[in-house]
C-alpha cells in the first residue's frame, strides 16, 4: 500500500533552501518516491495560514518512505533547510482508508 510524505513549510532564506531542493528529487527517486504536488498554488479552506508551501510525495510503502527520510543522503540534504533557513513539518501517512466501518 502506498505511503505519503505530507510536508508543510515556510521558506525564510530562498538561496539556502534551494541547496536542499536541488538535492531532494534524486534522493526521493532512489527510494521510489514520486512528487504529486510541490509548491504549487494553494487555496487554504480552514486553519491557520502559517505554512505557505506544501509538498506531497508518494512512496511504494511506509518502509520506503521511512528509509528515505532516515537515509544519510536525505539527512545531509535536510541540513540545508535547518537553522532558520526554513520552518517545516513532515509526516508520513499510510495510504488507504483505515476508518472503522
Amino acid at each position: 500500500m502506498p505511503a505519503y510524505w505530507l510536508a508543510r513549510s515556510i521558506i525564510n532564506n530562498p538561496e539556502g533552501y534551494k541547496k536542499y531542493t536541488d538535492l531532494v528529487p534524486d534522493i526521493l527517486k532512489k527510494y521510489g518516491g514520486r512528487v504529486l504536488a510541490r509548491g504549487g498554488p494553494q487555496n487554504q479552506l480552514e486553519g491557520n495560514k502559517h505554512f505557505l508551501r506544501h509538498v506531497v510525495v508518494e512512496f511504494p510503502d511506509m518502509k520506503s518512505a521511512e528509509e528515505c527520510f532516515n537515509s544519510g543522503e536525505y539527512q545531509r540534504a535536510r541540513e540545508y533547510r535547518l537553522n532558520g533557513v526554513g520552518e517545516n513539518e513532515l509526516i508520513i501517512v499510510d495510504g488507504g482508508d483505515a476508518t472503522p466501518k
